[in-house]
């Protein structure tokens, strides 16, 4: 028997960016568990300290 794996569904047209509400066009997500949204520019703006925190980036 395998153990299911847990996935986040696919960004669509209602995920709204966390910073400005544009359309998400990324996902960070973070060690803790938790989740934000980005359009591009913030996703862009926010890269290097995403990655500092070890953010999985999914795009």
């Amino acid at each position: 028997m395998t153990s299911p794996t847990l996935t986040r569904p696919e960004l669509t047209a209602v995920d709204r960016c966390d910073r400005c509400g544009a359309a998400a066009q990324v996902r960070a997500v973070l060690s803790s568990g938790g989740e934000l949204l980005f359009c591009g520019h913030h996703a862009r703006e926010y890269e290097a300290k995403l990655k500092e925190l070890a953010a999985e980036i999914q795009k």
